[in-house]
């Protein structure tokens, strides 16, 4: 009884993952993943066009060109390092798994799809971004199927996640396990989670927190069904409704709306201006540039992911998402350690780029770490130790009169740096290094390296010191620095590191909500 069949029509990032935490969390698991993948004919993709010019309109044929111009100027995404966080969720790791057989089938009802299944004979069915199961199929399981729903229930069934709870103006948006039966959406449930929407919030950045749930979700939830203690089902309560795909019309109302919300940036003709030299810079680079200038490594510096706040100091949920893609799309990533040993800078077309967190946000963990594995991006944060698992604030945000923002606590450190992400110091207090005495200095580096060690076991320790600008650090400190055995020392006042790495002053650039992806990809030049 420890067999598991699961549903799906699409082995995306967020199923793989699903199926790798609850094998890793219940040992002893064999699985069987059936992919409905019916043969896309030319027949079937007439209809679908036909179909979606019918109920998107004229939209639909600017929209599908713009998607074929966009698909033929992609550059092939570069390959993740060895380095890389989130291996363990790629498809050829889940295929090598010796428990996970994974077929492909043209009908997932087909009466040789039930043979399968019937002698597979599993204990219990996952329902994860499958098509709609007929009652055939999702019966056979001995425990039946349950089914993850992200969305209210029976308020928001069918689709898209969090776009119509944003639309009807909810408060939150919600994630729920139910059992499936006959009726979509409509199966008792079984567990529910709920995200609060924030004040910026978008549905593709809501949709990163219900994807960290819905994990959790279907892992409790299987694991109790296979140990004989199912959760208590409850029946939904009311009509409900069930809602479809948004139409190309309504997804530009929901830009327009999310537009209306954020503050004021740039003035239109001049973000226009910027945004076209900062493709052009871009294009040349890719085209020759990078043949001409010297070899560069950019760090990125970010401080929160977050829908709360839009500052010099955050960036939104989609936004970071996005400029991942960006970054796997077009750059070369590097670990902080891949920096810090380089003698020289090799040259390359793509840009060379590493990504940094400093201070110890708790959305780092929510919004920034998912995101990274997701994408396979390399990344280091650095903490202020004496800040960690407490309700104390940065000076920083006691001088703008910020209210008390949620910092990360060491089990959520601890979980970062197991899923192969660097964990390094920014002191004790946030201090600044120059301003403070020599003693002060050596001590918050001392206790700093110690704090980290004993909680994560780390002896190698690299350092961002606070503020990070040109006077928050002297020779003198730098000096202090080596003799408490750090690795390097990563400064915050801009700049690239071109030709050498200086690992006792690695300039990093710090990003903010206002780069547009186009800036954003200029800033990656380290121009």
């Amino acid at each position: 009884m420890r067999k598991l069949v699961v549903f799906t029509s699409d082995l995306s990032y967020t199923v793989r993952r699903n199926i790798v935490e609850l094998d890793d969390r219940a040992p002893g698991l064999s699985w069987l993943v059936l992919v409905h993948a019916p043969e896309r004919t030319p027949k079937r993709l007439l209809k679908s066009q036909w179909l979606n010019l019918r109920r998107n309109g004229w939209r639909w044929i600017p929209y599908q060109v713009s998607d074929i111009l966009r698909r033929l100027r992609s550059a092939p995404a570069a390959g993740p390092g060895p380095q890389a966080p989130g291996g363990e969720y790629e498809l050829e790791v889940l295929r090598d798994r010796g428990n996970v057989r994974i077929v492909r089938v043209d009908d997932i009802h087909g009466e040789a799809c039930l043979a399968m299944v019937r002698e597979f004979a599993p204990a219990l069915g996952l329902s994860l971004a499958a098509p709609i199961l007929r009652a055939p199929l999702f019966t056979l399981p001995a425990f039946g199927t349950i089914n993850l729903h992200k969305g209210k229930l029976p308020e928001f069934r069918g689709m898209p996640p969090s776009f119509w709870e944003i639309w009807s103006d909810q408060a939150s948006v919600g994630c729920s396990v139910h059992r499936v039966n006959e009726k979509l959406d409509q199966g008792d449930l079984l567990a529910e989670g709920r995200v609060g929407r924030e004040r910026y919030s978008t549905p593709r950045g809501l949709q990163v927190r219900l994807d960290e749930i819905g994990v959790d979700l279907v892992c409790e939830v299987a694991i109790a069904m296979l140990e004989g203690r199912a959760p208590e089902p409850i029946a939904q309560r009311g009509e409900g409704r069930t809602w479809r795909k948004p139409t190309l019309a309504q997804q530009a109302e929901m830009k327009r709306r999310l537009k209306r919300m954020e503050p004021p940036g740039q003035a239109p003709a001049k973000l226009a201006v910027k945004n076209l030299w900062s493709r052009l810079a871009f294009a040349w680079h890719r085209f020759a540039g990078w043949r001409l200038a010297a070899p560069r490594v950019t760090v990125l510096l970010y401080h929160r992911v977050c829908d709360d706040a839009r500052d010099n100091l955050s960036v939104g949920v989609e936004q970071f998402e996005r400029q991942m893609l960006l970054l796997r799309r077009h750059c070369e990533l590097l670990s902080i350690d891949q920096v810090l040993s380089m003698d020289q800078v090799h040259r390359s077309r793509r840009p060379l780029v590493a990504v940094s967190f400093d201070d110890g946000y708790r959305d780092n963990w929510l919004n920034a770490a998912p995101i990274l594995r997701r994408h396979r991006v390399p990344c280091s944060f650095y903490v202020s130790t004496g800040i960690v698992d407490t309700e104390h604030r940065f000076p920083h945000d006691v001088r703008r009169g910020n209210a008390a923002i949620p910092v990360m606590s060491w089990d959520e450190i601890r979980a970062l740096k197991g899923a192969g992400f660097t964990v390094g110091s920014h002191t004790v207090n946030h201090i600044d290094c120059v301003a403070e005495s020599a003693e002060t200095v050596r001590d918050e580096l001392r206790q700093s390296r110690v704090d980290i060690d004993r909680e994560l076991g780390t002896q190698e320790m690299i350092l961002a010191y606070p503020y990070g600008g040109r006077h928050q650090m002297n020779d003198e400190r730098r000096e202090l620095v080596r003799e408490a055995g750090y690795r390097g020392c990563l400064a915050a006042y801009g700049g690239s590191n071109i030709g050498t790495i200086d690992r006792w002053n690695v300039m990093r650039r710090g990003i903010h909500w206002q780069f547009t992806d186009a800036a954003f990809l200029y800033q990656c030049l380290g121009r």
